[in-house]
């Protein structure tokens, strides 16, 4: 009688066991399902950790393709594996997007000081006698930077930071233009002397 009791018990834990094994992993899945929508619809996360998402992607592809095929405990892990992944792909979009700023603000915020020095040189030139330059378009290019600068302080101020650095970029490069031309033509002013 023991004997058979025990065997009963040892059959019906196996028939427990292959039926786990039969079903797929419903809620795991779901699971999985979900916390890569939730990433996908994360701004941060599709800006600035695509790699991530793509990779929590893939694992839910195989995940379906694994449970279409009933190998359900594979299923069950590459959902898990999507879990991990979409969620990393969260917390790496806030890293990211904190980097962004703070790269887009130290930028926005070195160039006030290197525009209104290039603004001073300039009315200096002006001063200077025989001095070959175009100071309407210069003057153009000063409204120029100033506006891009403010530009991009709007962009940074509405969290648009690959525009605030695009056009921070912008006016360093007209400032750094108007720099050279002022300085070419004050060399050639020296020259002449």
């Amino acid at each position: 009688m023991k004997k058979l009791t025990s065997i009963f018990s040892a059959i019906l834990v196996l028939g427990l066991v292959l039926a786990a094994c039969t079903t797929p992993p419903a809620e795991e899945m779901n699971e999985a399902q979900d916390a890569v929508t939730r990433a996908e619809n994360d701004a941060d996360a599709v800006t600035y950790a695509g790699n991530t998402l793509v990779r929590a992607r893939d694992a839910l592809t195989r995940m379906h393709s694994e449970a279409n095929a009933k190998s359900y405990e594979a299923a069950k892990n590459y959902a898990s594996e999507a879990i991990s992944a979409a969620e990393k792909a969260i917390s790496d979009g806030k890293t990211g997007a904190a980097r962004a700023r703070e790269e887009a603000a130290a930028l926005v915020n070195s160039l006030s000081g290197p525009l209104e020095e290039t603004a001073s040189s300039l009315s200096a030139a002006q001063q200077v006698e025989k001095i070959d330059l175009d100071f309407d378009n210069l003057s153009w290019q000063m409204d120029s930077a100033r506006q891009n600068l403010s530009d991009a302080q709007e962009c940074l101020a509405a969290n648009n930071f690959s525009d605030a650095v695009v056009k921070s970029q912008n006016t360093r490069s007209i400032i750094s233009g108007i720099n050279a031309k002022l300085t070419e033509a004050t060399q050639a002013v020296s020259r002449k002397q």
